[in-house]
């Protein structure tokens, strides 16, 4: 079973594509939380499993936690983190 990994920098309004953000400004959120992740991840119909005492490579000072997804084999994980970051915005209204 293919598991992604879905950090909450890829998300994050405040950090640069550079510093690890990976969808475009319009789908950026602030300070974006594992439990959003995990709850937009299971709108779109995979299993998702938090660890919270994670940190980002990027940033290993800040254990911001990650979401580990599963069942997503018929997409690619930018899709996945794409669909992602449209269900956090979406959330957040």
């Amino acid at each position: 079973m293919v598991e992604n990994v879905i950090w909450p920098a890829y998300l994050d309004a405040s950090l640069s594509r550079a510093d690890g953000r990976r969808v475009s400004e319009e789908l950026a959120v602030d300070e974006p939380s594992v439990d959003e992740i995990a709850k937009a991840v299971q709108q779109i119909g995979y299993d998702a499993t938090i660890e919270r005492d994670k940190a980002y490579s990027r940033e290993p000072w800040a254990q911001r936690g990650r979401v580990v997804v599963r069942g997503a084999e018929d997409s690619t994980k930018n899709d996945l983190v794409q669909a992602v970051a449209a269900y956090v915005v979406a959330i957040r209204e």
